[in-house]
């Protein structure tokens, strides 16, 4: 029995997020069916992140156990033909039998994609959300730097979380605009369920200048979610990359 870890690129728009559901069609499910008709055994799959129905990635990670006697690093070449095309696998490798792809994180970096303009793009109305009214990426960029550091996020979490503390900590967040397109980069150790999403939506409320910069701070010493912005739409949030030791 061998571990394998393996990295891959979805788009969420068609899934009912990445664990799988009841009520409709996972990219765990189709990961897992994939693997069973590759390995002639059933395969059970644990993601380094749950995302939510509509989010992307670029670098989920997952592990799995297996007999398959398929070289690690073939398992894209694999799957790929076997799966739809908005899931791709990048890369695969063989990790020792304890790692474990969602304990064993070091960090996690999401994007929050914003099409700022008047009319909404064509082509990446999947990826980005369109906010039409002039948006001062500046004021986000210096409102968000006091979310670094080791905080409670408590007022940061949307109901139907199961974490155990909301103490986390923010290595680097920085919104950057090119052209149209603001990006919101956040990196941390972990993070609550819509943490993101809410970051996204308050900052989006203070670069339109109807949010007051300083909400971050009440909030982290308040733990009142009412401080803070809506919750922003799925479809702009990308898992980037995922963190191990070397």
């Amino acid at each position: 029995m061998k571990r394998i870890l393996i990295t891959l690129s979805y788009d969420g728009t068609a899934y009912a997020g990445w664990q799988r559901q009841l009520n409709g069609i996972a990219i765990q499910q189709v990961v897992e069916e994939a693997l069973e008709k590759a390995t002639g055994a059933p395969v059970k799959i644990t993601g380094a992140s749950r995302t939510d129905a509509g989010v992307h990635a670029l670098g989920q990670a997952a592990h799995f156990d297996t007999e398959s006697t398929i070289p690690p690093e073939k398992y894209p070449f694999v799957l790929n033909t076997l799966l739809p095309e908005d899931i791709r696998v990048l890369a695969g490798q063989e990790v020792g039998e304890t790692f474990h792809a969602r304990f064993d994180t070091k960090g996690k970096r999401y994007l929050y994609h914003i099409h700022n303009a008047p009319h909404a793009g064509a082509l990446n109305r999947r990826t980005h959300v369109h906010v039409p009214m002039p948006l001062d990426e500046a004021a986000m960029h210096e409102a968000a730097q006091s979310l670094l550091g080791v905080h409670d996020f408590a007022a940061f979490a949307a109901a139907g979380g199961s974490h155990k503390t909301s103490v986390r900590e923010i290595y680097e967040i920085s919104c950057v605009r090119r052209g149209e397109a603001i990006t919101l980069s956040v990196y941390g150790n972990a993070f609550l369920y819509n943490m993101v999403r809410i970051i996204a939506g308050t900052l989006i409320g203070i670069g339109h200048g109807k949010t007051e910069p300083d909400c971050f701070l009440k909030a982290l010493e308040t733990g009142d979610r009412l401080c803070l912005g809506i919750t922003a739409p799925a479809h702009g949030l990308i898992l980037d990359e995922v963190f191990y030791e070397a």
